[in-house]
């Protein structure tokens, strides 16, 4: 075949006929110089290109297939011209006489955005094959040489596409998408897009539907994600059977949090907790030699003290998991000795809780005169800290600040923390942070009583602290407080804790 063609005359005239005897769509590999590399015969309805490398600039081979009924380039074109960077993909339409009688073809295009898309041309009317080749290539090749000069995206950065799922019954989908894309970003990853199906119940294989997994999978691999990551917790099976379908690095939301803890661990004891959650979360996704863990190799989802034990075989994890659960026993009780001791000494303890990233360092701070790492982002703070301070009237208590709350926060992670969470129940009373600037507030109070139900302390004493005053209506905050009897405060502001330091003394002095 001419290579100046994107389907030769004859070529095209002999696939229709061929098709029209067989019942079959029939298509070609093509190379740049014309030659036919491979022939491919498929069913009446569908074709499959052979599995091909997967290269980083266009793959140097054009697919031309037919279809019957005239029917144009469908979705299965789409992904293989994306995911295998084929040259084009063209389609053959095959007339009841066998005879061609149109041709689509579809090629990558580089975005302004620096993605990739699919560029579909009009049906084009037999026998106009299109462009010329062999000037189209080259003005392709030479797009895309411009688009590599010009991404600013580090060399191995984390790009990902986020899916969630929405339900009818789910009222709060859209604060809970809001909160997914803010872990995301904690994780250090760049979102490339978020995608939400709306569908009565997640599937119980692909938790998306298939259909639109491949979708996913298709547009990811049009802006170079490496990265999928669901808004749900993945079962073993579930995580499989994605991974089979897309050729991404596959995470859920529990990961996402888990990476996040190992990112933000400094002492040792909290490594050991974090090591321990993903021990216990990964397990049972070791056996079976499940694709989504065969293909991490750095990056999000394995970070940690436990990144390089999350493929060795189970009777070795197990044996690390009862090591790492003596230790947080061992915790544990030098922390029930230090509590007995304080408790002794008579000096009351106030624990900071509340929702993630509503400034429980920034008070604790601005209260003691301290330098707690405090930053605008989720679980800034993982590991606890504990200040003495001193009232106006002389009296000292501690007051300590513990890792943030968040729906949903998975069992592992939860158990693995119970050696910290254990400091609330000693603690005389709990200062709850709540953000006035959220505009999700009251939900993410809801989302506190909740935990602290399952923790069994709701009906310790409990004192709610509105921050953030500076950045909303002062009527309102003062509405809130009465509703809740609660004190407003700005955290960053230590004349602001008057009122604060005021209720704290009263309490103690009852």
């Amino acid at each position: 075949m001419l290579p100046g063609f994107v389907a030769g005359p004859e070529l095209t005239v002999e696939l229709a006929r061929l098709s029209h005897e067989c019942g079959c769509q029939i298509g070609v590999l093509i190379d740049r110089s014309g030659s036919v590399k491979e022939v491919v015969a498929g069913t009446a309805g569908a074709i499959s290109v052979p599995e091909l490398p997967r290269p980083a600039k266009l793959q140097g081979l054009r697919f031309v297939h037919t279809h019957f009924k005239n029917e144009p380039l469908n979705q299965d074109d789409l992904t293989a011209l994306s995911r295998y960077k084929l040259d084009l993909c063209a389609v053959i339409g095959v007339d009841a006489h066998g005879q061609p009688a149109s041709l689509q073809i579809a090629h990558l295009k580089p975005a302004s955005e620096g993605r990739l898309e699919c560029v579909t041309d009009e049906a084009l009317r037999w026998p106009n094959l299109g462009p010329d080749f062999s000037y189209f290539i080259e003005e392709l090749e030479s797009a895309f040489s411009r688009r590599q000069r010009q991404r600013k995206v580090e060399q191995g950065a984390d790009r990902a596409i986020l899916a969630a799922i929405e339900t009818p019954t789910d009222l709060s989908s859209e604060i809970d998408l809001a909160e997914f894309t803010e872990l995301a970003h904690a994780a250090g990853v760049e979102v490339i897009e978020t995608i939400v199906q709306r569908r009565p119940k997640p599937d119980p294989k692909y938790v998306v539907g298939k259909g639109k997994l491949e979708e996913i999978c298709n547009r990811a691999h049009l802006s170079d994600a490496n990265l999928l990551i669901i808004d749900a917790e993945l079962s073993p099976s579930q995580a499989k059977s994605i991974s089979l379908v897309c050729d991404l690095r596959v995470l859920d939301r529990t990961q996402l949090i888990l990476d996040i803890f190992a990112q933000r661990a400094r002492t040792r004891e909290g490594k050991i907790q974090v090591e321990l959650a993903q021990l216990k979360y990964n397990m049972p996704r070791l056996v079976g030699g499940n694709p989504s863990l065969s293909r991490l190799a750095g990056g999000i989802g394995t970070r940690g003290p436990g990144e390089s034990k999350l493929e060795i075989d189970r009777r070795r994890a197990q044996e690390r998991v009862k090591r790492l659960e003596n230790e947080i026993r061992e915790i544990r009780r030098k922390r029930g000795l230090t509590r007995a001791k304080r408790n002794r000494g008579g000096v009351p303890v106030i624990s900071i809780i509340g929702y993630t990233n509503t400034g429980k360092s920034t008070l604790l701070n601005t209260l003691t005169r301290s330098e707690v790492l405090a930053a605008d982002m989720p679980f800034a703070t993982l590991d606890p800290s504990s200040k003495r301070l001193r009232f106006p009237e002389d009296r000292e208590v501690i007051i300590t600040d513990t890792v943030g709350f968040i729906r949903d926060l998975p069992p592992d992670l939860k158990d693995a923390f119970m050696a910290t969470l254990e400091e609330l129940s000693e603690a005389q009373l709990l200062l709850e942070v709540i953000d006035l600037s959220d505009p999700h507030l009251d939900y993410r109070m809801q989302a506190v009583e909740e935990i602290l139900i399952q923790l069994e302390l709701n009906t310790k004493p409990r004192l709610r602290v509105f921050n953030k005053a500076d950045k909303v209506d002062s009527e309102l905050a003062e509405d809130l407080a009465r509703r809740f009897d609660g004190v407003v405060i700005s955290a960053l502001n230590r004349r602001s804790l008057n009122a604060l330091i005021e209720r704290l003394q009263r309490f103690f002095r009852a």
